[in-house]
């Protein structure tokens, strides 16, 4: 039994006056350093705007032009603490998102969104302004370099509208890592979820950097979160006009919902109900081996063509048919019909296949069903786990993961066995994302052992006797 443990890992964060002062004043700044370095969603410090003026014995210590992150403005120690909310939240480590009510004026292709003030007065006190690229990969300079600001501001001056929405709005965009499923489910799609789930499709979709393939390959889910057709920014020239606006998607974590931050508790298994929803997937669970039906477990294997391929799907496929499987092969491409394979996934109990966009598949799967990924050699475990595992546990799946041997790799028909690439493989992590990837990811195929993997498919039938 020991070494079964270690092929599978299962699922079942001065003096007199002016030294007075001038301690008043020290007092002060070291309460906003504070709150600078312990208080949490605030800037740092160097993005604070602070004037501080000492006066006279009569009028004490004043503070003007002060607002910190949330929006507060002390005017003098005997006045009231103003406040109000910033317009955007550029702290969260996925993704940067405005959330404004009130005036607000979106001019489209200029990437202009301005928030018109009430007053002069109120333009004058908080002057706010910020780029923004709506894409939920912040931090990430590859995919963020292809996504377009969009510039967010308050303003007294009010360009005319051209057309007045009676519903709210959210600005996104669908370039950087789209095209890779992975990606358009991680970055966009699930964001997209948790953002504009609560309006019951009462919602206005403005998109930038517009592909309309990409709006054409998801209509289905589009459709199910808005009404309305969606506004290409980079082509419309009107002035358009809104009381709710929202800049960016919210993003808690890769391929999954926390639903503790999104709005009204949504999760990944609201996520994945609302997707077999709007590919009318019928089977919401697997099937039950042991009921009086008697019928075989689907087995989808996710076949790839180039890098990650099965070398051997030949030996594969009849030991799985043996143990009682009814086998299906699928190939993932980026020009894979969603529709079709949608539906193929969630035919099937179990999906099987090697670590990469494949897998995201799993999002049709049945509520229950099982989700086998093998890994690559290459010190691949955290990835497997972060892109796949813990997401696959969010939407109720049972997971099993299958680390391969360097002899079930065709890497060990490249280097030989005492290779730094076998005995060290975590030095190339040292060299960062692209040794990694040219390296494990790339250049890698899978041959698996299929008497080791055989007690895999034979526990992935024990989940489903559960």
């Amino acid at each position: 039994m020991g070494h079964k443990k270690k092929l599978v890992i299962s699922f079942g964060r001065v003096e007199g006056r002016s030294f007075r002062y001038a301690v008043l004043a020290g007092c002060f700044l070291a309460s906003i350093t504070a709150v600078t370095l312990f208080m949490p969603n605030t800037v740092p410090f160097s993005a604070v705007s602070l004037r501080v003026l000492i006066h006279s014995a009569q009028t004490g210590l004043e503070v003007i032009d002060s607002t910190d992150s949330r929006g507060f403005e002390i005017v003098s120690e005997h006045d009231e603490l103003k406040e109000w909310k910033p317009l955007c939240n550029v702290s969260e480590p996925r993704s940067e998102v405005c959330d404004m009510n009130g005036d607000v004026r979106i001019h489209a292709n200029s990437s202009s969104i301005q928030f018109i003030t009430s007053s002069r007065e109120e333009a004058l006190k908080r002057s706010e302004l910020y780029r923004i690229r709506p894409y939920a990969r912040k931090g990430d300079e590859v995919a963020m370099g292809s996504v377009r600001r969009i510039i967010v501001s308050t303003s007294e001056a009010a360009p005319h509208c051209s057309i007045n929405h009676s519903v709210p709005a959210i600005v996104f965009s669908v370039n950087g890592y789209t095209g890779n499923l992975f990606h358009d489910f991680s970055d966009v799609l699930i964001p997209l979820f948790v953002t504009a789930r609560e309006f019951n499709r009462e919602v206005q979709f403005l998109v930038s950097d517009f592909n309309p393939w990409w709006i054409r390959k998801f209509q289905l889910v589009i459709n199910q979160l808005s009404r309305y057709n969606v506004i290409d920014m980079d082509k419309d020239e009107r002035v358009h006009c809104f009381n709710h606006v929202i800049v960016g998607l919210k993003c808690h974590k890769e391929l999954s919902i926390d639903p503790l931050r999104s709005p009204k508790g949504y999760s990944m298994i609201d996520f994945t109900r609302f997707i077999r929803n709007a590919y009318s997937l019928n089977r919401e669970t697997p099937i039950r081996i042991g009921d009086k039906h008697n019928r075989r477990p689907r087995l989808v294997i996710i076949s790839r063509k180039r890098s990650r391929s099965f070398m051997n799907l030949n030996e594969i496929v009849p030991m799985a048919e043996e143990l009682g499987y009814k086998v299906v092969i699928a190939e993932a491409s980026a020009t894979s019909n969603v529709t079709q394979f949608a539906e193929i996934v969630n035919s099937c109990d179990v999906l099987m296949g090697v670590h990469g966009a494949g897998l995201t598949n799993l999002v049709f799967l049945p509520t229950k069903a099982v989700l086998i990924q093998i890994v690559p050699w290459g010190g691949l475990k955290w990835m497997a786990m972060y892109d796949f595992g813990y997401p696959a546990k969010d939407m109720n799946l049972k997971y099993l993961q299958y680390e391969i041997k360097p002899e079930e790799s065709s890497l060990i028909e490249e280097y030989p066995r005492d290779h730094l690439i076998f005995k060290n493989p975590l030095t190339f992590h040292k060299q960062g994302w692209n040794a990694i990837r040219s390296t494990f990811m790339d250049k890698q195929n899978i041959k698996l052992d299929v008497r080791r993997f055989r007690d895999v498919l034979l526990e992935a039938l024990k989940q489903l006797h559960q």
